[in-house]
């Protein structure tokens, strides 16, 4: 992939003006205290870079939601929706069009070979909602299984399927959800030394867990293939295909939660591909079109989808299957095929994000742990590597955080922070060059988290 510099950096402190004026007068943003939040004002992005109205420009290690996987502005997709909306701007969903149908029919290509049908919604937390609906229906079962150290959304369902700290505001504990602990070694909570160990173990916990709630009240296990904001923790060998076959066993539905691994992310069309398992249902969404238009969905293998052959599907979105969205997800798939995008997220991983990031742990205390595949990568940041004791306690942040944060915007990097780990998930376009640079830049900012450790 070639480097991407085609923007000037812009400055422009009126324009600046107006913008912050309007967003902290009008604009009610997610997550966030109202009264304590600074936004960064962005004036345009290109590649793999986002620019400010300072004049200055930012390598984006945070792929924006770690959905730009094709990068910002990319011609082919940004042609698509022009062209889609000269042409049909929105229709209702209970109509055919071309472009939904081509959509579909590029996405189930990707996906294993039970797959056939897609369900269109505007994001990934919807997908998520109809995927545990559709497998509630297609079992007559109420419960739902989840990991803790995961995340699937921001709706009522879905962030009470959720495993970190957002669910807790919300968790009415009514949701007919039963968390469970996945396999995670560094932070094991079965006390393994080994992956194998950790494998057997965490698998042996959610057979426990199935038996005690009744196998024959649970409708489904959702499971972020590789979790995303949670820590990006890749499974051990063995995990995904234990997990199949209990649910195998118990005729339970396995979704596989790919809303932000999905799409070239780790180096595959889905993470799951690299286990070589097959789940049930599939969520997506972000990567499918790297969020130019708002789009996601659910990817239904045939036996669901012969549940409703007959019988009705009680559910549906005003915006299901809209075309713009859907030009963008033609556009954003053809080309990652035709540029070898996903071959290319697999080598920035293999050859350069990973070998690279290594490296800065044997020159940085602050890192305990590098862990990740493609261009999904996370950093855990430690006070000290014997113990392990987080740079953040979980859930929350701390000055050391904060002047890392401060450190990387200073070295041109807009980063993904979440608690004590530092993500490095760069669109999958990022150059070789792009992705060297990010590693020295990263190299220099790791020393505000370094002055705070114990093990220097």
């Amino acid at each position: 992939m070639a480097d991407s510099f085609p923007m000037e950096p812009i400055t422009d402190p009126t324009a600046k003006a107006a913008v912050m004026a309007d967003d902290r007068g009008h604009v009610f943003h997610s997550w966030s205290a109202q009264a304590l939040i600074s936004p960064m004002a962005i004036a345009g992005a290109q590649g793999s870079y986002v620019y400010d109205y300072d004049g200055n420009e930012f390598l984006d290690l945070s792929s924006q939601l770690v959905n730009t996987n094709i990068g910002h502005q990319h011609p082919a997709v940004v042609e698509a929706i022009k062209a889609q909306a000269d042409r049909l701007c929105t229709i209702a969903p209970q109509h055919a069009n071309d472009v939904r149908g081509e959509a579909a029919r590029l996405i189930t290509e990707r996906a294993p070979e039970p797959f056939t049908h897609v369900f269109f919604t505007n994001g990934g937390t919807e997908a998520v909602e109809h995927a545990v609906r559709m497998a509630r229906l297609h079992t007559g079962r109420p419960k739902v299984l989840s990991r803790y150290r995961s995340y699937h959304g921001g709706t009522t369902l879905s962030v009470n399927l959720t495993g970190d700290p957002r669910r807790w505001p919300s968790d009415t504990g009514t949701a007919g959800v039963v968390h469970f602990f996945g396999p995670f070694l560094y932070r094991s909570p079965f006390w393994a030394t080994t992956e194998a160990e950790e494998c057997e173990r965490a698998l042996e916990h959610l057979e426990r867990t199935i038996a005690f709630e009744g196998p024959s009240t649970i409708a489904a296990i959702i499971l972020e293939t590789i979790p995303g904001t949670a820590g990006i923790m890749p499974p051990p060998p063995g995990y995904l295909a234990g997990v199949r076959e209990l649910c195998d066993r118990h005729g339970i539905v396995y979704i596989a939660d790919e809303v932000m691994s999905g799409f070239g992310r780790t180096g595959d069309w889905f993470a799951f591909d690299h286990d070589k398992v097959v789940p049930d249902l599939i969520t997506f969404a972000k990567g499918v079109n790297s969020g130019y238009v708002p789009l996601g969905g659910v990817i239904i293998s045939s036996p669901i989808v012969e549940t409703f052959s007959e019988r009705a599907y009680p559910g549906g979105l005003t915006y299901s299957g809209h075309p713009l969205a859907c030009a963008a997800a033609v556009a954003t798939i053809t080309t990652m095929a035709s540029e070898g995008i996903i071959e290319h997220a697999r080598h920035i991983g293999a050859d350069i994000l990973g070998p690279g990031l290594a490296e800065l742990a044997e020159r940085h205390p602050s890192i305990g742990e590098v862990r990740g595949r493609g261009v999904f990568f996370a950093l855990d940041l430690v006070i000290d590597r014997d113990t392990r004791e987080p740079l953040a306690p979980y859930g929350g942040t701390s000055p050391a955080m904060a002047e890392l944060t401060a450190a990387l915007k200073a070295e041109g990097v807009l980063p993904f922070i979440n608690y004590h780990r530092l993500h490095v998930v760069p669109p999958c376009t990022i150059s070789d060059d792009e992705a060297r640079l990010a590693l020295e830049r990263l190299d220099r900012a790791l020393g505000a988290a370094d002055a705070h450790t114990t093990s220097r």
